[in-house]
């Protein structure tokens, strides 16, 4: 574990940044703190300097912090409890004194003579977070801090990244390095997404089928044409799965890193993978034979609500995911449920009689409140997606609002808990760039700069509805994300975004500020790893836009989005490439006289990576225009 925690803080020192003291004002933290003043002077980390905390439990973080410094810059800073060590400058961790700072919440000091990071449990931790971005990269030189007062605590109680390893299967590092990438940006609940139609991905002991047929699939669909028809399959078998003992192991990883993790089982719906496995689940008196499922969608095979064996079937599958998971929420699903076999099947229909219930709305409702009743039997809360709002809401369930924000809103207004995951802001499988120039993508369009607007709490809420937003969760499906390195891609650095979206207060929001200030030097320092992420365009350049000459020069200013890149441009019909005009300073576009001028423009980083291409147009529409070159 000591390594584990190692490597956490050596990968999040490749996204570290050092920040004079008169340049950005959130100093080049993400998320931005609550609050920051800045006061005169630096601290200089040395040989000299002392790690000292405060109690037994301030000793783990301060030890990260030790190892930390010894691992990037071969500092061996003596850590000692607090008043026992002396040194040129102290750098104390307590949670003592933190027992004064919000839950989750942190101050971090300091002075030419003491750095002091304060904060109870949790709240420490991100106080080491936010003091590890103003250490530098660069190993050679002088390690020194700005003077500053940061006091900070999170907008939102839930801050949610949602991964699905159902529709593809990543395997346990990479889910470790998911973890540890939400850990620095304060990010605290990992919702994983384990069962789906496409694969059954946790190890159920006593039903052991469940793994054997149910996580295999024999080949994976490569893409749609627009009209949604298939355009062919890989041929390459498919599959996975985590066993309970890899499970407690992330579970401590994640534990270590103030990470709770929500398993999902999905149910009714989307669990084609457990009929598979176990036939007599579905419809009718001889269900079956079932196929796992290639491609992707909404399957008209779902639990048989009328069955007994149902229940029994689910509960013992839940009774083990539990007895795992220490969380206080399970999710259970509920989505994209179809009706059709309910309709037709003699034991639906008769659950339906002897209930009353008066249509397959209702019938998915009664379904959903007998699993939350057992899950509340266990001590636990389920988590649906908004469609278990369809025929009445389970009495203490949390809704997560994905087909936009109306099914969180309405749960708010029936005084439920909410957690906003809108498809139309926060689903990182869309596409962050034109789709021409991006990987595949499932749809939509999710670009930075629209994650980073999105506000969680509705204005058509009262204040005291408002109160049932808990938090926002980011949701990353992996229809088209095969390989960790897409994953990556996808979700960086839109995870930057969405981290100041559920921790930032509204008034620290400044999406200037976080694109061209703090964003370019944090894949910057992200640009020296082996992490994959999308480069975005250069600021300043536009694209598929128009621009009328009103008798002044074109004046063209860009700046990189990542710290180190250059920026290439042309001014004909051929893309960028470095052989081309580096920009290297603001220029005027020469456009004569009712002629027309084409600038595209590419941004490539120190380590190959490449943005997409812009494309705008300059006319001068108007005479006698002076134009210098």
């Amino acid at each position: 574990m000591k390594k584990q925690l190692l490597l956490f803080f050596v990968f999040f020192l490749s996204a570290s940044v050092a920040i004079s003291q008169s340049a950005d004002p959130n100093l080049g933290i993400i998320p931005a703190p609550k609050s920051i003043t800045k006061t005169a002077g630096q601290f200089a980390v040395n040989q000299k300097s002392v790690i000292q905390y405060e109690n037994s439990e301030d000793r783990k973080t301060a030890q990260l912090f030790h190892e930390f410094l010894m691992d990037k810059y071969a500092l061996n800073i003596p850590v000692t409890k607090k008043g026992l060590g002396k040194g040129n400058g102290i750098i104390l961790f307590s949670s003592k004194d933190g027992m004064k700072v919000a839950d989750e919440g942190y101050n971090l000091t300091i002075t030419p003579g003491l750095v002091s990071v304060l904060g109870k449990d949790v709240g420490l931790f991100y106080g080491l977070q936010s003091l590890l971005q103003l250490f530098p990269i660069e190993k050679g030189g002088n390690i020194n801090l700005p003077c500053a007062i940061i006091n900070d605590e999170p907008r939102f109680k839930y801050r949610g990244m949602h991964l699905d390893v159902a529709l593809h299967f990543f395997p346990v590092d990479f889910v470790k390095k998911f973890i540890d990438m939400m850990a620095q940006y304060k990010l605290n609940n990992f919702h994983w997404h384990l069962t789906e139609d496409q694969g059954w991905r946790i190890e159920i002991k006593k039903y052991p089928e469940l793994t054997k047929a149910g996580a295999w699939r024999a080949q994976t669909l490569i893409g749609s044409a627009q009209d949604g028809t298939p355009i062919g399959y890989d041929n390459t078998p498919h599959g996975g799965f985590y066993s309970q003992d890899e499970i407690r192991d992330v579970i401590k990883y994640a534990a270590d890193r103030f990470v709770n993790i929500i398993p999902e089982i999905e149910m009714p719906g989307h669990c084609i993978s457990a009929l598979v496995a176990y036939p007599y689940l579905g419809c009718g008196d001889n269900p079956g034979p079932y196929k796992m499922i290639e491609s992707w969608g909404i399957y008209e095979d779902v639990f048989c609500a009328g069955k007994e064996t149902t229940f029994e079937f689910l509960e013992g599958v839940l009774s083990e995911v539990i007895d795992l998971f220490p969380s206080k929420y399970i999710h259970i699903g509920g989505d994209e449920v179809p009706k059709t076999r309910w309709k037709t099947c003699k034991y639906c229909q008769q659950r339906m009689k002897d209930n009353n219930l008066k249509d397959e709305h209702e019938l998915q409702s009664y379904f959903i409140q007998r699993i939350e009743k057992f899950v509340n039997s266990k001590g636990r809360a389920i988590i649906g997606w908004d469609e278990i709002l369809e025929g009445g809401l389970a009495e203490n369930a949390t809704v997560m609002s994905w087909r936009g924000e109306a099914g969180g809103i309405a749960a708010a207004k029936q005084n439920h808990d909410v957690i906003m995951a809108p498809n139309t802001f926060i689903y990182f499988d869309h596409f962050q760039a034109k789709p021409d120039q991006e990987p595949l993508g499932f749809g939509g369009y999710n670009p930075l700069s629209k994650v980073y607007s999105y506000n969680p709490l509705p204005p058509s809420l009262t204040l005291e509805q408002q109160k049932h937003i808990i938090g926002a969760e980011a949701c990353v499906w992996t229809e088209y994300m095969p390989t960790p390195a897409k994953v990556e891609y996808m979700i960086l650095p839109r995870l930057f975004a969405f981290s100041e979206i559920a921790w930032s207060p509204l008034e620290r929001k400044d999406y200037k500020n976080f694109l061209e200030e703090r964003i370019p030097i944090h894949l910057g320092k992200l640009d020296k790893t082996e992490t994959i992420y999308h480069v975005p365009t250069a600021i300043g350049a536009e694209d598929e836009k128009v621009f009328l000459y009103k008798g002044k020069d074109f004046v063209i200013t860009l700046k990189a989005p990542v710290k180190g890149a250059k920026i290439f441009y042309t001014f004909t019909e051929k893309a960028p490439r470095e052989t081309d005009r580096l920009y290297d300073k603001p220029f005027k576009l020469n456009v004569p006289d009712g002629q027309r001028r084409m600038l595209k423009t590419i941004v490539i980083t120190p380590s190959g990576k490449r943005s997409a291409v812009t494309t705008a147009i300059y006319m001068n529409a108007f005479p006698s225009a002076i134009v210098e070159k």
